[in-house]
């Protein structure tokens, strides 16, 4: 990570009141869509990105208010009103810590690399979508003058944050841009809609609030549902959102310290009233193309925000939103994985199939579900392909003895194919199984050990097991008189199965 000196200190500053613009329109956005007031989601954004920038594990990765949240907060509010959201987020929080505290976020190193191109292929698509909503009044798309209006403003913002970086690099080409735009909208006199006419975003601090609901076991089995799904989407959400930002930066973050300021931020978001939050893409993204690097611009980012909500709301409320709706096409564009469609015949067709599953699951349904569905499509096709390697070499000792020379893993996947390798019927009085070569996995593989032994003790002949781990040993029930012990050459891994603790 680039050292803070006075240049990556202004760095980070000017990115970070960038980011803070971006995040106006999009928490506003998400409160309204959740069915909450907009300073709901702005003070969401504030206390999240404080909160995160300053303890989290991610330096340069910007959180707040998230659409993946609010689009599950809907139905809580509708159905009991914001002070159930407020309970639920603080019990979001709760259970954000545990995964902390468990030390549970390294997992997520288990994302295969095409669910990643699908997570970030899909947000970018999603984000683009959602673009889509400021070209609407009162729910019709605009027409005319007041459409090309908007093309013109949106066009003009994207060619300047393209353009910009070649001339010069004094400010980030994103704020140059908004800060151009909103310039020439407000000398020229063009009527075009505004971040104000989104809703007010003039308030005062926020104020700590008890969530008003009733400590029963009631209102508990009301929010811990939701309170699941908000903590599992919005880690799912962090710390692939941290992944990326890690490959991008060639750095690494710590996903357990991030789950843990994730906790923090929900508990004190859902405690001062707001809807909380988690990593946004769109906003990280903006923030690292900008060459931002240290938890300075996401904090610089949360004090700025205040400071528009308190003191400089009617000029915030100005901005025209064609100027930020071309900052996020342009984010879009730069976040989606370009390369991955050339690649896409190159690489295995499962691989192909997770890419494309992915995106599609995310623009349909939500993240969480589709993360998921490519996590254990993968898990799936890796077991598939490992359980037709299993294999045997088949010789005879100088004993007469046939051997078996297991070659392989032996786990639940491959148990078929490993008992269909021998033939107990046409085989002689003593059979070798050697597992130098192989390693078995979990329980089942054990099982199906116990189950060969069985077969040729069945017919009154003698099995021998040479080299199997001491762990495995240890679960062996009716084999177990058949090893053949060889301490000095005995293999180290370990089973897993859940008697062995």
């Amino acid at each position: 990570m680039p050292a803070l000196n006075p240049a990556q200190l202004r760095t980070d500053v000017l990115s970070g009141i960038t980011v803070s613009l971006a995040l106006v329109p999009e928490a506003i956005a998400f409160a309204l869509l959740a069915q909450v007031s907009p300073l709901t989601g702005l003070y969401a954004a504030f206390i999240v990105c404080l909160v995160t920038s300053a303890l989290g594990g991610r330096p340069g990765m910007i959180c707040g208010a998230a659409g993946a949240l609010a689009v599950v907060m809907t139905s809580l509010v509708v159905t009991h009103g914001a002070e159930y959201l407020f309970a639920a987020v603080v019990l979001m929080g709760v259970f954000q810590l545990l995964f902390a505290a468990f030390r549970l976020g390294k997992f997520i190193r288990m994302v295969p690399h095409p669910v990643m191109l699908g997570f970030v292929n899909g947000l970018a698509i999603v984000v683009f979508i959602a673009q889509f909503g400021h070209f609407k009044v009162a729910g019709q798309w605009l027409q005319g003058g007041a459409l090309w209006t908007m093309l013109a403003l949106v066009a003009l913002t994207m060619a300047i944050i393209y353009v910009l970086p070649r001339l010069t690099k004094v400010l980030p080409a994103s704020l140059a841009a908004i800060l151009i735009v909103s310039g020439l909208v407000a000398a020229l006199g063009i009527d075009t809609k505004t971040v104000g006419d989104m809703g007010s975003i003039a308030g005062g601090l926020p104020s700590f609030h008890l969530p008003q609901v009733p400590l029963t076991l009631d209102t508990l089995s009301i929010v811990l549902p939701y309170s699941l799904i908000l903590a599992a989407i919005g880690l799912i959400e962090t710390l692939l959102t941290l992944n990326l930002i890690d490959a991008i930066t060639d750095t690494r973050g710590r996903p357990n310290r991030e789950s843990m300021a994730q906790g923090l931020a929900n508990i004190a978001s859902g405690f001062f009233a707001s809807m909380g939050g988690c990593a946004l893409v769109g906003q990280s993204m903006i923030n690292i193309d900008n060459g931002a690097r240290h938890r300075i611009s996401g904090i610089t980012a949360a004090v700025f925000l205040l400071g528009f909500i308190v003191l400089l709301s009617r000029w915030i409320e100005t901005i025209p939103l064609a100027a930020l709706v071309g900052l996020m096409f342009v984010v879009c564009e730069k976040t989606f994985a370009w390369g991955s469609l050339q690649t896409l015949r190159k690489i295995p067709r499962q691989d192909a199939v997770i890419v494309v599953g992915v995106t599609v699951i995310t623009v349909l349904t939500d993240l969480a579900v589709a993360v998921l569905a490519g996590v254990v499509f993968a898990a799936l096709v890796f077991a598939w392909q490992h359980a037709k390697e299993i294999r045997a070499e088949v010789s005879t000792d100088e004993r007469g003895w046939k051997v078996y020379t297991l070659k392989g893993s032996l786990f639940f996947a491959s148990t078929a194919n490993f008992a269909a390798l021998f033939d107990p019927k046409n085989d002689p009085e003593h059979v070798v199984i050697e597992f130098r070569d192989a390693k078995v996995v979990d329980h089942s593989a054990v099982e199906a050990i116990d189950s060969l032994a069985t077969r040729y003790q069945g017919i009154g002949k003698t099995l021998h097991l040479r080299h199997l781990s001491p762990d495995c040993l240890d679960i062996l029930t009716n084999a177990k008189g058949m090893v053949e012990v060889n301490a000095f050459e005995d293999p180290h891994y370990h089973i897993a199965d859940n008697r062995l603790g």
